[in-house]
């Protein structure tokens, strides 16, 4: 049998292919921030939320990352107000007529959730992308620096005076019943 140069060739760059995509898969995976999601951090000098939001199945690239910022934008409005309904109805039933070592049992049980969130943010910029291959994952990180937040808000004229000092005088506050809240979350 005789091998030429061009399948040797395929054969060699086959195999280095298969070996950089093993090494990547090794070495590579998504950043740990994809894993832990969004959350309220005390960093060295500031307070600091990140939120992280994800798409699948778009292939728009600039739509897809476009839509995970706006989601983790969305998970970062979720932390600071959040309207949830929660309705469960259960029906249940036994039926005997004339014999009654028979009956004929029903039950029934719906549970309906509905949450809005609702906000304007300043200040939210995107720190860090991530996109998994294998999934056609897009994964944004975008961060909330509390400070900025609090200047940004205390120089917006939009506001009423009365809830920029409310924000100013009652930010912290906030932000430690978040973290509270964040910790209880991570506890479970």
């Amino acid at each position: 049998m005789r091998t030429t140069y061009a399948t040797m060739q395929r054969v060699v760059t086959g195999t280095v292919a298969a070996v950089m995509a093993v090494t990547l898969v090794a070495c590579g995976g998504a950043p740990a921030w994809v894993k832990k999601g969004s959350a309220a951090y005390n960093e060295k000098d500031s307070k600091t939320i990140y939120g992280v939001g994800s798409v699948t199945g778009i292939r728009n690239e600039p739509l897809a990352w476009e839509a995970a910022e706006n989601m983790a934008r969305a998970e970062i409005t979720k932390r600071f107000s959040t309207y949830t309904a929660y309705l469960m109805r259960n029906y249940a039933a036994s039926t005997t007529a004339g014999d009654f070592t028979k009956s004929a049992e029903e039950q029934n049980v719906e549970r309906a959730v509905k949450t809005f969130a609702n906000g304007t943010l300043s200040g939210v910029m995107p720190v860090d992308r991530y996109r998994d291959e294998d999934s056609l994952t897009y994964y944004v990180l975008v961060k909330m620096d509390f400070k900025s937040m609090q200047e940004a808000l205390a120089q917006s004229q939009e506001l009423n005076p009365k809830v920029r000092d409310f924000v100013r005088q009652n930010g912290e506050k906030l932000f430690e019943k978040l973290e509270k809240e964040e910790a209880k979350r991570d506890a479970k």
